[in-house]
């Protein structure tokens, strides 16, 4: 069964869209395999993001993404990750659609900020840890870098 990540940023879990978030994946069938409430730390928001250092945003990113709780999840369903994209909509949201949670929720281009990647069985532990480890406390899957999805 195809697994994705999910995660809600801090203007998302600040505004209080978690639930509707939530409700979205489960309408469409998806099942919640885990649910993190957490803050990332600097060092790790840093190499998670590392394939971005060079970019004049860098700086900014790192600031936002450790201002405060973001949700880690994982879904699992048939076609979870494309359908998970369709669902979040397109990362600007002045060009996502209505219906999409972008699309309905984001007030401002970079906030309301969601990544979505598949799951796949790792080939080496990556260096910034296993999601699944996060969630559940035992090492199951590792996710690509944070450009890729966050969280490993």
């Amino acid at each position: 069964m195809e697994q994705t990540f999910i995660m809600i940023k801090p203007d998302g879990v600040q505004r209080g869209l978690v639930g509707e978030i939530i409700i979205r994946f489960e309408k469409k069938g998806f099942s919640l395999k885990g649910l993190k409430l957490m803050t990332v730390d600097r060092p790790f928001a840093e190499k998670h993001y590392e394939d971005l250092s060079s970019k004049p945003f860098f700086g900014s990113l790192i600031e936002y993404i450790t201002s405060g709780p973001v949700v880690a999840m994982i879904w699992e369903g048939e076609g979870v990750v494309k359908t998970g994209r369709t669902i979040i909509g397109a990362t600007n949201p002045a060009q996502s659609a209505p219906g999409t949670i972008r699309g309905d929720l984001a007030i401002v281009t970079g906030i309301l900020s969601m990544e979505v990647t598949q799951l796949r069985v790792p080939r080496k532990k990556s260096p910034c840890g296993s999601l699944m480890a996060l969630l559940t406390g035992r090492a199951a899957f590792t996710l690509g870098s944070m450009s890729k999805l966050m969280f490993g």
